[in-house]
């Protein structure tokens, strides 16, 4: 025989999961919403390049608009595999598989291997390379996703001051990486490694809002740390392996 009191405390935890459910679905709702919006936008904008390209016989005009055209493709495809990766990485099952790696080299290999696109974006970072190896637990494929991602969240957010340090701290290897913003107003660093948030005055069609979620993701897959800070204007994401 249930009482008065198990009886009603049943019934808050019925409501409460209840609830959870209903906030689960919605949740799942609005990132579909966002993901379809977020793929729809460089497919109409394909389609009015092609339409352009088919209309034009300047030789110039087609050689720009098939440049466009090329880039919108490598945008469409970048969504799709950060899509990928985040419903991977959403799965309980999936894990990744940690070994010993040098951090500190993936760093260097990262920052170097990207050397023609910050030229292209109009940044020389100030660079503060701990020398020497940085051996810390991880995964090879899954730093580099995750310095990728940070990396390119900076041009696309970023201003032309940027400043990275890399250096060994009590045993952990950290990596600091500090950007100038225009609109520091318009950036919430609770929000940053939320799906799908995009600082408004930043939103661009080539990004799929998950880039951070998924730096997220991988670093507590590795026993890592990743932390934003925003002090004025300066940006901060901070990376901590050990």
């Amino acid at each position: 025989v249930i009482d008065g009191f198990h009886l009603r405390k049943i019934n808050i935890r019925l409501r409460e999961a209840a609830q959870a459910a209903d906030e689960a679905n919605q949740a799942k709702t609005r990132f579909l919403a966002a993901m379809s919006h977020d793929i729809r936008t460089p497919l109409t904008s394909l389609d009015g390049y092609f339409q352009l390209l088919e209309d034009t016989e300047d030789a110039k005009e087609r050689t720009r608009y098939l440049q466009i055209i090329q880039e919108r493709i490598h945008a469409l495809r970048d969504m799709l595999e950060e899509l990928f990766t985040y419903t991977k990485l959403e799965s309980r099952s999936y894990e990744v598989p940690l070994t010993k790696c040098d951090f500190g080299a993936l760093v260097k290999e990262a920052l170097f291997s990207y050397y023609n696109e910050w030229q292209k974006q109009q940044m020389e970072p100030q660079l503060q390379l701990e020398e020497g190896a940085l051996w810390v637990l991880g995964n090879d494929q899954a730093m580099r996703r995750v310095l990728q991602n940070v990396i390119k969240n900076v041009w696309e957010h970023g201003g032309r001051h940027v400043k990275i340090v890399l250096s060994e701290q009590e045993g952990e290897a950290c990596l600091l990486v500090q950007n100038e913003v225009m609109h520091p107003e318009y950036i919430d660093v609770e929000r940053i490694f939320e799906r799908f948030y995009k600082a408004d005055l930043a939103r661009s069609t080539t990004s799929s809002g998950l880039g951070m979620a998924i730096a997220r993701q991988l670093v507590e897959q590795m026993n890592g740390q990743i932390t934003a800070d925003l002090q004025e204007n300066i940006f901060s994401i901070c990376l901590q392996f050990v």
